[in-house]
């Protein structure tokens, strides 16, 4: 459950204007950017991809290869940026292009995905071509060993909500079948959207993981795929492919349980003084819960401000006040969980928004106490993590606090609110009864940045330049991990050398930012370069 989103990374890219290519320094010519787009394809499709499915990250020799944790080469990643999100892209070249290359990419991709995809309609994280034994190899070694990364350290066999794969998946089919309504395609869609519709509890939500499964009791505390979870946009993310197929396919019955869904973020928001959302709910009592070992039973102000907007956006597609009604209360919440500057010098590190306020990140849902998260030992074998009222020494891998700029959402929320209910939903699909077609491009080109070098984007023609000889763009892979080794026994340890660090000693699998820059081949860099060129050319 990390916050781990369709958001394309700043900056891996720039890396590749460095590098020498196969073309040389000839004016830009839409010929030449679409030849550059037919390359690169070419090389992710033939060499990166395995059976047209992909991970995150490769060395250029194949060597090793990472989705979030260290991959084998039979292994296809399903969360973003992996399979189904390289799908995206190749629909969004055959739009711009017309070529139907693209759209024969995006076929062998569904493909692959629908090997993947599992009885009950979802996927897992990744899927494995040489068969679910490799799968359970692979959580029994590198997955048991990846410390922070709790939720590989157990091997559930169903489909996952979390971190939008399933969705992103299930998205893709959506967008390949409406392109030409092939039938070949219906009926794993109809059994992605047959997932969507079953896992739904009554009160709207959806469990993180499904079918339900209650076998992983981890650290003296229940098993927590079964709760209702909003981390990750669990809800948000179902609630928007539901509108997707509602819109595209005409399907009248799913405007009930879109509603429904809505209708249960309002129900989990919490009373005042602490009216803000958990990231997971208990499904008995609706209460707040706890998920892994640093996501302890809290009331989460990130979440809460998402919620805030995520609201808004339900009062937009229906016009019904009611979505409005419990944001100033949310937003009184955050506020009073200002912390007074002598945490925030405590804390060490500034805002680059001179209006944001510092709070804490988790909040005690009995009492209001900050909930400050830490860790001690070197891996999944010796460590642990804990919470206290420390802002200091907090772990570096989920943020135990943020900034919010209270003032500039009470703004938009005073804007949104008023509006009439006409100006309100003009273009909700979810109002009237034609169908609606979905957006052609699912990437969106980032805008130029300003100021510092570093934050400079290449030029269309540094990248048709800096694609190599065989027609990949190399590029610093941001994370890389150890080589998993078996962990000795250990006692528990108090050592805290590793209590801010991204991995622990040798042992820990988890994924960290290399010292040294390690060059590879990126499946982000390849979407984001891509959707540089796809927009240059689009017709």
């Amino acid at each position: 459950m990390k916050p781990m989103k369709r958001i394309l990374l700043c900056g891996l890219w720039l890396a590749s204007a460095c590098f020498s290519s196969a073309f040389g320094r000839q004016p830009d010519s839409e010929q030449r950017i679409l030849d550059a787009m037919k390359q690169a394809t070419h090389y992710m499709m033939d060499v990166a991809s395995y059976r047209g499915g992909f991970v995150w990250n490769y060395l250029p020799d194949m060597s090793r290869t990472w989705g979030e944790m260290e991959a084998k080469r039979t292994m296809v990643w399903i969360q973003p940026p992996g399979t189904p999100a390289v799908g995206h892209l190749m629909l969004d070249a055959y739009h711009a292009t017309g070529d139907e290359y693209y759209y024969q990419c995006a076929e062998r991709i569904a493909g692959a995905l629908i090997w993947g995809q599992l009885p009950c309609g979802g996927w897992n994280y990744m899927f494995d071509f040489a068969g679910e034994n490799s799968t359970k190899e692979w959580y029994a070694t590198v997955g048991r060993s990846g410390w922070r990364l709790e939720e590989f350290q157990h091997y559930y066999g169903n489909a996952t909500f979390d971190d939008g794969g399933t969705m992103e998946a299930a998205k893709f089919l959506l967008r390949i079948y409406v392109e030409k309504y092939d039938p070949s395609f219906r009926p794993a869609l109809e059994k992605a959207i047959g997932l969507v519709l079953t896992s739904q509890y009554p009160v709207g939500g959806w469990p993180q993981r499904w079918p339900l499964k209650y076998d992983h009791p981890f650290q003296g505390k229940a098993d927590y795929s079964s709760f209702i979870t909003l981390n990750d946009d669990v809800i948000p993310e179902n609630i928007d492919f539901l509108i997707q197929c509602y819109q595209s396919l005409g399907m009248q019955s799913l405007k009930e349980p879109i509603l429904r869904a809505m209708n249960c973020v309002i129900i989990l928001q919490q009373g005042a003084p602490y009216a803000g959302w958990g990231d997971q709910y208990t499904v008995e009592d609706l209460q707040p819960a706890h998920a892994r070992s640093y996501e302890p039973r809290a009331i989460n102000t990130a979440t809460t401000i998402r919620m805030v907007r995520t609201l808004m956006g339900y009062y937009r597609l229906t016009g019904d006040t009611k979505y409005l009604s419990g944001i100033p209360a949310a937003l009184d919440f955050v506020e009073s969980m200002r912390l007074p500057e002598s945490e925030v010098q405590r804390w060490g590190r500034p805002s680059r928004d001179p209006d944001a306020i510092l709070v804490p990140r988790f909040i005690d849902p009995d009492d209001g106490r900050p909930l400050y998260v830490h860790r001690k030992g070197s891996n999944v074998m010796n460590g642990t993590y804990y919470t206290d009222q420390d802002i200091t020494g907090t772990i570096a891998h989920y943020n135990s606090t943020a900034y919010i700029n209270v003032g500039a959402l009470r703004r938009a929320y005073e804007e949104v609110k008023a509006l009439s209910r006409e100006e309100a939903t003009a273009g909700s699909p979810l109002i009237g009864t034609e169908l609606t077609p979905l957006d052609p491009y699912y990437y969106k080109p980032r805008p130029a940045f300003g100021g510092r070098e570093a934050d400079r984007q290449p030029s269309v023609d540094e990248l048709v330049r800096s694609l190599t000889a065989e027609g990949y763009w190399l590029s610093p892979i941001r994370q890389i991990s150890n080589p998993y080794k078996p962990i000795p026994p250990m006692e528990p340890s108090e050592s805290t050398d590793y209590r801010q660090t991204m991995v622990g000693d040798e042992y820990d699998t988890s994924p960290y930012a290399p010292d040294e820059p390690v060059m590879g081949i990126s499946t982000q860099v390849f979407i984001h370069n891509m959707t540089r060129l796809i927009h240059e050319v689009r017709k």
